[in-house]
């Protein structure tokens, strides 16, 4: 396991590095540039915008600026926000910590609902039940996030006015600061859960049927006759590896999965910060923004292999590698 985790540890770095040129390259390649959002529609003279392109690098040749961005990110320097007026990593890690205390909670409901909902499907399969729990999981896979958001925020903000509308915490909380912070992650958290419960529930319950039409589920069955250790001992473990595949898959993209629901309901995280950065042309952050978000999809990756040998010993991580 060890040797593994090393390896896997060593193919990240060129992986990642890949990652970082090619968000260089297609950021350069975008329309736009930074110049253009930091002088506006007004006319400005030509040394002014020269001297703007050179204090940001941008008037030498694209791979220099690459070479340059990547001495810089090896030292620790991922740049200077020039619309947030900070540095990139600074910004970016207090973002990241707001959009990770809204994924984290909402992606471990996920997967715990999402996991009982395949079950409870599975037990009743054929009748209402199970289709009732199959149709509510289409409609949180299906419903656009930001249709659902508003939907929510018109309901129990405007109409009950129960619920915070957007914003992570108040300016004055009237009781504790974690109960504050609950009132408004109810929302946004509600719609995360919804959306990655769905997806939980739909490879868990395919997962969980090919599991349980085993011929050693029917030995196991007839020698201890109750369903429910059977269930735990054998159909489980057995039909867990796609469902920790896709869930860390979610938890891979938790960084970057809720700019929508970040957008809808003003949750000051990296999803809003890459809307910003995008509309700015904020060079800098939106390839910190990639670094993290790639580098979380890798080292996920990397945990969700591993705890497949601690799931399933059978499986070999030399010979099937992702």
């Amino acid at each position: 396991m060890v040797r593994f985790l090393i390896s896997r540890l060593v193919w990240a770095v060129p992986v990642v590095l890949v990652i970082l040129v090619f968000n260089f390259v297609l950021t350069r390649l975008a329309p736009g540039d930074p110049i253009t959002a930091i002088v506006g529609e007004y006319p400005a003279p030509e040394a002014y915008i020269a001297q703007l392109r050179e204090a940001l690098g941008l008037d030498q040749p694209i791979w220099v600026q690459l070479w340059l961005y990547l001495g810089n990110v090896f030292q620790g320097d991922l740049g200077y926000s020039f619309a947030n007026r900070q540095p990139v990593l600074d910004l970016i890690m207090v973002r990241a910590g707001n959009t990770l205390a809204l994924m984290v909670p909402g992606l471990i409901l996920a997967s715990v609902l999402g996991v009982v909902l395949g079950r409870l499907s599975l037990l009743a399969q054929g009748r209402f039940l199970d289709n009732l729990l199959t149709g509510i999981s289409l409609f949180g896979y299906s419903v656009p996030v930001f249709w659902f958001g508003q939907i929510l925020i018109i309901l129990f903000a405007v109409e009950l006015q129960v619920l915070p509308a957007q914003g992570m915490r108040s300016l004055r909380p009237d009781g504790p600061v974690w109960l504050d912070y609950l009132a408004h992650w109810a929302l946004p958290g509600f719609v995360v859960t919804i959306f990655y419960a769905a997806i939980v529930a739909r490879v868990a319950r395919a997962s969980l049927k090919d599991a349980a039409t085993g011929d050693y589920v029917l030995t196991a069955l007839a020698k201890s006759g109750s369903d429910r250790r059977v269930f735990w001992r054998h159909v489980l473990p057995n039909g867990l590896i796609p469902i920790i595949s896709v869930i860390g898959y979610n938890f891979g993209l938790a960084l970057t999965g809720a700019i929508l629901v970040e957008s809808v309901f003003a949750w000051p995280g990296l999803g809003s910060l890459f809307m910003q950065s995008i509309i700015t042309r904020d060079y800098a952050t939106l390839q910190g923004i990639f670094i993290l978000a790639g580098a979380s999809v890798v080292f996920a990756n990397i945990i969700t292999d591993a705890l497949y040998g601690v799931v399933d010993p059978r499986v070999r991580h030399g010979s099937h590698g992702r």
